[in-house]
């Protein structure tokens, strides 16, 4: 397996247990996420949406009906893509690609007009894609919560009453249980977003980026604030949890780089457990700790894992 990393600087492509740093496969605006769905890989791009045909070795451009594309989905695999834009728009193709239909009722939902931000030219974009199986569709967005389609689309339920609406990634582990990182705490639902309980309760640091989940362990990085608070004699001040119970419990760990380095991005590939940090480090779980196994000179913002 080799691990696609998605940067400010563009797509890099590396085998981790290669003895050298990934290399940049494609040069192009920040990378918001990169995802593989069998054989196709993406990458959603402030500049676009690209996708390769092998493996991540090569790329070419998609048009999308808006240029700035967060988020990219695939559900069910090989039959409809979706794309998650800013401002906030999701929509969908079911010719790969070629042309692309709105999903028109995530426009008029309840919240919509509260969905906005100064950072972020008092707009919002959809961070989020993720499926909970068959025709069950999760979005979040960041800022304006997280919302749930059931139809493919068709029609939306918003999900956000309990949440902070700082939606930064959705974790979904099966149809009922999804876990939100946000720029004010970890949450964690068991019902399909009706309720949601945090999980953050203990810690002192409460801006998370991005979980992950690997046989039975959750995987969440902190810090206390957001990008705009990096810049300090601290760095990101920043910590890495691991928990066995889903949540309920979250331990601190060590790794390489701590606490300078805040974990952004995480993969499973090879039986192993990878995350990409603030500073360009590729991390690797091993029985003893975590260490770093490469390097890039960028932030590592999303890893995916292809053949």
């Amino acid at each position: 397996m080799n691990l696609i990393l998605g940067a400010r600087t563009g797509v890099f492509r590396g085998d981790p247990d290669a003895d050298e740093d990934p290399v940049r496969v494609l040069d192009c605006d920040r990378v918001l996420r990169v995802r593989a769905f069998g054989p196709r890989v993406y990458a959603a791009t402030r500049s676009g949406l690209y996708r390769s045909l092998d493996g991540g070795r090569s790329w070419n451009h998609i048009e999308t009906p808006r240029p700035e594309v967060y988020s990219v989905l695939e559900a069910p695999v090989g039959e409809r893509l979706y794309v998650g834009t800013h401002p906030a728009h999701v929509y969908v193709s079911e010719d790969a690609g070629e042309s692309w239909a709105e999903c028109e009722a995530f426009q008029d939902l309840p919240s919509r007009e509260e969905w906005y931000t100064p950072r972020h030219r008092n707009e919002s974009h959809v961070r989020a894609l993720r499926s909970a199986g068959g025709e069950r569709i999760v979005a979040g967005v960041e800022v304006g919560g997280v919302h749930l389609s059931e139809d493919g689309g068709e029609t939306w339920t918003e999900r956000r009453d309990g949440v902070h609406d700082d939606v930064h990634h959705v974790l979904v582990q099966d149809a009922e249980e999804w876990v939100a990182s946000t720029g004010t705490g970890l949450y964690r639902t068991r019902d399909s977003g009706r309720s949601w309980t945090r999980l953050d309760g203990d810690l002192d640091r409460r801006y998370f980026r991005e979980a992950f989940a690997y046989e039975g362990r959750l995987y969440a990085a902190a810090t206390a604030g957001p990008p705009p608070t990096w810049d300090g004699p601290k760095g990101t001040d920043a910590a890495l949890y691991e928990s066995t119970d889903g949540g309920d419990t979250l331990e601190p760990v060590e790794y390489a780089g701590a606490p300078g380095e805040f974990v952004l991005s995480w993969a499973a590939a090879n039986g192993d457990v990878y995350a990409g940090t603030t500073g360009g480090l590729l991390l690797r779980r091993e029985a003893d700790g975590w260490f770093g196994v490469g390097s890039i000179p960028a932030e590592i913002g999303s890893l995916a894992a292809v053949e």
